[in-house]
């Protein structure tokens, strides 16, 4: 494999979750530390919330220091539909953890508007840690395959591809693909990379085909994710099913601990 990507592979989801969220504590704790504050990028989906509720629980985290930023939202859903990931974020993470300075992103009113909003905010300074999810045709937050590895955009409108429209069907989101937004606000993949550190949780054999591509596969934008093994501090949390169609060099032991 290229690049400098960590892959930790664990008996089971909760094992994955709760390490990755000791990683993730560790991350943010260090940041309040070092500098009086942390700027911190959240995922959203199925695959995040058994992470969300270990980041949460865990301790040593002074959240009235965190600032954080939404990764994706859909384009034209309210914020009281039950897929919307303002409400995701509010009810699963902001609200239980006490986050008081977050940049969410209204993709209802004036998707370009919420964009160049939260753009303008998020560049002022680098993020410590990226907490970030592989969807089941690789992408990486809404940047569905062929992904654009190279605008600089903080901020994108994308169009979200069949696959990634049945995958929130699949996950119980919407009734139907019909009912799924075509279009949504997406971080772009170079700035997630400009993130100090990413923790990547990917649960579920639902993601094994694309963990597999975007882990052993060609670094291509057909392969979203696979961007990541270019970063310098990406941990990627796999679960044993996962994780399942790696070779043994790639998945490494399975560990039945969520100990470091």
């Amino acid at each position: 494999m290229s690049g400098q990507v960590r892959v930790k592979t664990y008996i089971d989801r909760g094992t994955s979750s709760r390490a990755a969220a000791r990683a993730a504590a560790q991350a943010i704790a260090a940041a309040i530390a070092a500098q009086g504050s942390a700027r911190i990028v959240a995922a959203t989906g199925a695959s995040q919330v058994d992470f969300l509720d270990a980041l949460i629980a865990a301790p040593g985290i002074d959240w009235a220091r965190v600032e954080l930023f939404h990764l994706d939202e859909y384009v034209g859903l309210p914020i009281d539909h039950p897929a919307s990931f303002r409400k995701y974020l509010l009810e699963r993470l902001i609200a239980p953890a006490g986050i008081v300075r977050f940049h969410l992103l209204d993709g209802e009113h004036d998707p370009a508007r919420a964009a160049k909003e939260a753009g303008r905010a998020l560049v002022e300074r680098v993020v410590d840690v990226a907490f970030v999810g592989i969807g089941e045709n690789g992408h990486l937050a809404f940047n569905d395959p062929p992904a654009d590895f190279i605008t600089e955009k903080p901020y994108l409108i994308v169009e979200l591809d069949e696959a990634c429209r049945r995958q929130q069907v699949g996950e119980g989101w919407f009734a139907s693909v019909a009912d799924v937004p075509s279009r949504a606000i997406s971080m772009s993949v170079r700035q997630i990379l400009k993130s100090r550190e990413i923790v990547a949780v990917v649960p579920d054999a639902r993601k094994a085909a694309a963990v597999r591509a975007c882990l052993e596969g060609q670094v291509s934008p057909l392969a979203p994710a696979s961007i990541l093994r270019t970063h310098a501090r990406t941990t990627i949390y796999l679960d044993r099913d996962s994780a399942a169609l790696l070779t043994p060099a790639t998945r490494g032991e399975i560990r039945e601990s969520d100990a470091a």
